[in-house]
């Protein structure tokens, strides 16, 4: 059996959230269970962009801050990564606000960087993930329950494709985008290959429409945490009534036998019925995963762009 923490959580004020999130671990033996004396802890956020800081588009800081100081209470050592779609982690943590919180805790943010890791998938033979993920002791993967445009939901599992680094996610969609079933394969393989010792999605609220940044902020009032990253998004697609078999990472880990019924579930607090979201907003209409090669020379550049001059300049030119 898989277990799945489920509960209600309605505030990012940090004391409550703080509270909350120690109450959430507890059935999985609370942050102690996860991270040992010395541990190098990553910590995985959604930091999809800067571009809009109030659209609930990323992960809370607040909720980067809180499980920071848990593991730093644990014994272990955690810095903060990804690599966005856009600009730099350091680029975009500073737009939505992560600094402060960061520099109270001396939390580093680093930059991903690639290596070529082989697959057991005949699909995939290798895959190109960042460096600091797969050496990284433990990884707590901190996702945000959005809505997106090409994959229909981005939960635990997609959010493991930020520790593809750099333009390659683009390259990725030329490559497998012409199939949706190859697609969440090779998400789910880089889920796989990443293994994150622990999942806390923010479902405080959420990212609904046309995301994964062109959509809404929605309240749900939901956290959730669980040692297995599928489990996790199996529990949080019944709360939010979509169906598993439109969401292509939800399709692939089923096909590979990852927890395709909620009868697999041991859930200590809530059930999903418990906390179930009757309106949830879908895309308006799905777009290509396919990226053609112009999409994607176009994505590169405005990715340097963003990074290497605009940042800067943002920096610097005060």
């Amino acid at each position: 059996m898989y277990t799945v923490s489920l509960i209600r959580a309605e505030s990012y004020e940090l004391k409550k959230l703080r509270s909350r999130l120690e109450y959430l671990l507890q059935p999985l033996g609370g942050i102690e269970a996860i991270v040992k004396e010395g541990d190098r802890v990553l910590l995985k956020p959604n930091l999809l962009t800067g571009s809009r800081p109030t659209k609930e588009c990323i992960t809370r800081p607040e909720i980067v801050y809180c499980v920071a100081q848990l593991v730093k209470e644990a014994g272990g050592k955690p810095f903060l990564g990804d690599s966005p779609a856009f600009g730099s982690a350091m680029g975009v943590a500073k737009a939505n606000g992560y600094l402060p919180l960061c520099a109270e805790l001396d939390l580093p943010i680093v930059e991903f960087k690639g290596q070529r890791y082989a697959t057991e998938n005949e699909n995939f033979q290798h895959l190109r993930l960042s460096k600091e993920a797969m050496n990284a002791d433990v990884v707590i993967n901190l996702p945000k329950v959005k809505s997106h445009v090409q994959l229909t939901m981005t939960l635990g599992v997609k959010n493991l494709f930020g520790c593809v680094p750099g333009k390659m996610k683009a390259w990725w969609h030329m490559e497998a985008g012409k199939n949706a079933d190859r697609f969440g394969e090779m998400i789910v393989e880089t889920a796989k290959a990443i293994a994150p010792n622990l999942t806390i999605i923010d479902g405080i609220i959420g990212h609904e429409g046309n995301g994964p940044s062109g959509g809404e902020p929605k309240q749900l009032g939901v956290l959730g945490a669980s040692t297995d990253v599928f489990a996790l998004d199996r529990a949080m697609i019944d709360i939010l009534n979509v169906d598993p078999k439109v969401v292509p990472t939800l399709a692939a880990q089923f096909k590979q036998g990852y927890c395709s019924e909620l009868s697999e579930i041991e859930f200590p607090y809530c059930k999903p019925a418990d906390l179930q979201v009757t309106d949830w907003k879908l895309p308006d209409a799905l777009m290509p995963i396919d990226f053609g090669l112009p999409r994607v020379l176009r994505s590169t550049f405005k990715n340097f762009y963003i990074r290497f001059i605009k940042e800067p300049i943002k920096t610097y030119g005060k």
